[in-house]
């Protein structure tokens, strides 16, 4: 046994398990999936697919957004959305090709 390490350093670990928090909900997976696929997407759009609240989708984005998962630009009178790293959507994939779900 003492030739078993852990192989993830333990700020990358800290951080994985901070996002991983941050995107543990339906509706965040579902944000994280439409940003994907359009590059940004403003609060009005997101509703549009999602079908909900405007409040709730901006509770789900203030907190995506707090947690550095996505971020804004205003141009005009819209504000889009964003991912700030593409590689978040290796959880979707991920998610998508388990066979346990």
């Amino acid at each position: 046994m003492a030739d078993i390490q852990v192989r993830i350093d333990k700020k990358k670990l800290e951080r994985a398990a901070y996002v991983l928090k941050c995107v543990a909900h339906p509706i965040r997976i579902s944000i994280i999936d439409l940003l994907e696929q359009k590059e940004r997407l403003t609060v009005s759009e997101l509703q549009e697919v999602l079908k909900i609240e405007q409040s709730l989708l901006s509770h789900h984005l203030t907190n995506m957004r707090d947690k550095g998962v996505v971020d804004t630009k205003r141009e005009g009178k819209n504000v889009y959305y964003f991912l700030t790293d593409k590689n978040i959507t290796h959880i979707i994939e991920s998610i998508n090709s388990c066979s346990i779900f």
